[in-house]
């Protein structure tokens, strides 16, 4: 149906050009030619009627001629292109009509007119991007999953075990059950920041960086101690910033939490922040095994995880880099990552 309706519309378009252009020629063949033919023929001493008739006839006869060559080969040229256009257009709209279908593995040649390929290679594109959203969807059930489980498990085994009578309702129980509390209230929490729904947030002000860097770092260098990390410090003073300092705070401590996590017993964590030329810049390396180069560009992204067992081992919900990034971002700056040379480096940059 849709080669017809390109294939007619051509066709349909093609005549038209051809039947103006044939009418054109024909007034101006028959008003001027006609004239001159006339005027030729009584110079040589033929009759007018004559001489209007033979003309007639003959240009009559060429015009019927050219009329059907030129439709015919006008329905040639629009079966030809309609057909090229036709069969990417059908396969799009056949690949569209499966991924709404739900299988999102379909790609498509990029093929015919340049206006063609550039619109193949635009949904093949946009198949991939919704096939790594559906994939994030997927492992973020499975991670949410977890995350979840986890400390309810533990929440329902401390109540049944204080209704049994096995654990007596000491401070230290109590402790226990508030830790696995608070590791949901945190996860909740992130998954509000996230959703965007944060409430109330206070208004953006000038920060001092340096001075948010140096308290963060005394926060977990006692962590870093307990596993023999060395911690560096170098920051410049002065570094004034633009935005909101809880949210900055939380920043800082998402990444130093993420270093304190994946450093390895005896390695280091360098913590840097400095003036540059496209604003301040804020730098957390820790030294380690490092991320995979595929992973790399992924790890802003929410729920990701590089090693999910490792991950879910050391208690990691798979969103501290997707909030650093959102809330860098929402005070006009930008972030990366890089990982090699034993290395794996952290940072983000705002304007001074």
């Amino acid at each position: 149906m849709r080669a017809r309706g390109i294939g007619s519309r051509m066709l349909a378009a093609s005549l038209v050009v051809v039947a103006v252009a044939l009418g054109i020629v024909a007034i101006g063949v028959v008003r001027v030619g006609g004239d001159l033919f006339e005027s030729l023929m009584l110079a040589a001493g033929d009759t007018a009627d004559h001489a209007r008739a033979m003309f007639d006839e003959s240009v009559t006869i060429v015009l019927l001629v050219a009329a059907a060559v030129a439709a015919a080969v006008a329905l040639i040229l629009a079966v030809v292109f309609a057909r090229r256009l036709a069969r990417p257009i059908e396969r799009l709209a056949g690949a569209a009509e499966q991924i709404a279908d739900g299988d999102l593995s379909v790609r498509v040649p990029e093929d015919g007119p340049a206006e063609l390929r550039a619109l193949a290679a635009a949904y093949n594109t946009m198949a991939e991007r919704l096939a790594e959203q559906d994939a994030i969807r997927r492992e973020f059930v499975v991670n949410a999953s977890h995350e979840l489980r986890t400390p309810l498990t533990n929440l329902q085994g401390y109540l049944e075990a204080l209704r049994d009578g096995v654990l007596p309702p000491d401070p230290a129980t109590f402790d226990s059950l508030r830790e696995e509390v608070d590791r949901l209230t945190r996860l909740a929490a992130s998954l509000d920041i996230l959703a965007g729904g944060e409430g109330v947030r206070p208004l953006a002000g000038p920060v001092e960086l340096d001075v948010l860097v140096r308290v963060s770092t005394d926060l977990v260098a006692p962590a870093l101690a307990r596993r023999s990390i060395l911690l560096d410090v170098n920051t410049q003073p002065g570094l004034v910033v633009h935005g909101r300092a809880d949210e900055l705070t939380q920043v800082l401590a998402n990444l130093l939490q993420n270093a304190v996590r994946y450093t390895p017993a005896g390695g280091r964590v360098r913590v840097s922040a400095a003036r540059e030329p496209g604003g301040i810049t804020v730098q957390v390396s820790n030294s380690g095994p490092g991320i995979p180069s595929d992973d790399l560009p992924h790890v802003w992204e929410r729920f990701y995880r590089v090693e999910k067992s490792r991950d879910r081992a050391r208690g990691g919900a798979g969103v501290g880099l997707a909030i650093v990034k959102q809330l860098v971002e929402e005070a006009g700056g930008r972030v990366g990552a890089a990982s090699d040379a034993g290395w794996t480096t952290f940072w983000f940059r705002l304007p001074a």
